[in-house]
């Protein structure tokens, strides 16, 4: 049974940090790419950070660079996101997707965790 668990959001003031965790159970860990989206109340939901499954590149939305990490531990099975000098803005609902590197196409997604930045 593939399971993608997040943990780790909460409330926090800004400019404070919250480090987000993505335990995966289910399928190769490392044959997977692995990101993290996130949806705020009436917008579509939007790309934040990926990372190939070997961890050897990554990649950001404008809105996030210099401020957030992704990183995975391939013996952990688990995707991080650190979270640094949050913004009111940054407060979403922030997803884990896995998607298979190599054919056949497999997509999977968490179940969601909250952030919210707020004073």
């Amino acid at each position: 049974q593939v399971q993608l668990v997040e943990s780790g959001g909460g409330l926090v003031q800004p400019g404070g940090s919250l480090r987000l965790a993505c335990a995966v159970s289910g399928f190769i860990f490392r044959w997977y790419d692995l990101s993290w989206y996130r949806q705020a109340p009436g917008k579509e939901r939007e790309l934040v950070a990926g990372i190939t499954s070997t961890g050897g590149a990554t990649n950001y939305a404008d809105f996030v660079k210099g401020r957030f990490t992704i990183s995975r531990d391939n013996v952990k099975n688990t995707v991080y996101l650190q979270m640094n000098n949050l913004k009111p803005e940054d407060t979403a609902v922030y997803y884990c997707n896995a998607k298979r590197r190599d054919p056949p196409e497999r997509v999977y997604w968490g179940q969601g965790t909250q952030v919210t930045v707020s004073s």
